[in-house]
């Protein structure tokens, strides 16, 4: 029991930790304005033709996708899934304005800086949480049912795959909406193309490399005070 108690410890502060970061990098990516995450592409989208607050906007568009993964495959709503849809788009949101009131001008290396720590941070972040398998965003649910229950092709591929989906939508959202190009390069940039073939095997690479080994060697120090 000792043993189960301590490894959930572990998995809910990486699901914890997983989704706080996930938030703070994608408001990096806005502050960054070089484009940001596929997903948020489409949130970005939504948000300039919607006229509500990004918060309940992100809340609504995550509830509908929880409808999907519900129907799918209910292994992947959990705690993290909670913490992203109700707290993820308000975090953003205060992360994005904290930089902004902190670098109101920022020069265009500053802004390479954290649209680079961004991408890390946001594919670290969803390695501990998906690896943690405490649930995940219900976006993330999508690539994920792809591969495990649907078994289309490898997860990185199911995941470029919905990144170039949301890539499309967004885009497609601000040409219907009137938005400038200006507008449009804020949120589908270079972060954006990036983030769209490469967070896949990103998130691969930290699962092999620092997540799973992070939860293996917590569970083999249970094991040797047992």
């Amino acid at each position: 029991m000792e043993k189960l108690r301590a490894i959930g410890a572990r998995r809910i502060i990486m699901s914890f930790v997983g989704v706080f970061i996930c938030a703070v990098s994608i408001g990096m990516f806005k502050f960054a304005a070089l484009g940001v995450d596929p997903f948020q592409t489409l949130m970005a989208g939504l948000d300039y033709v919607v006229p509500i607050s990004f918060g309940t906007l992100y809340v609504i568009v995550n509830a509908v996708l929880l409808l999907f993964a519900l129907f799918t495959e209910r292994h992947y709503i959990g705690i993290a899934t909670v913490i992203n849809l109700l707290f993820l788009g308000y975090i953003v949101k205060f992360t994005q304005d904290l930089l902004e009131n902190l670098i109101p001008e920022p020069a265009l290396w500053i802004r390479i800086v954290f649209l680079v720590v961004g991408i890390v941070a946001i594919c670290l972040s969803l390695s501990l949480y998906i690896t943690a398998d405490l649930g995940v965003s219900t976006y993330d649910a999508v690539a994920l049912v792809m591969y495990n229950k649907w078994k289309i092709w490898k997860f990185k591929y199911d995941r470029i795959l919905t990144d170039i989906v949301c890539i499309i939508i967004g885009i497609c959202l601000f040409v219907i909406g009137g938005g400038s190009f200006d507008e449009i390069i804020g949120s589908v940039g270079v972060g954006t193309v990036i983030t769209a073939f490469f967070m896949g095997p990103l998130i691969e690479f930290f699962n092999v490399h620092f997540s799973i080994p992070l939860l293996k060697l917590k569970k083999n120090k249970n094991d040797e005070h047992v």
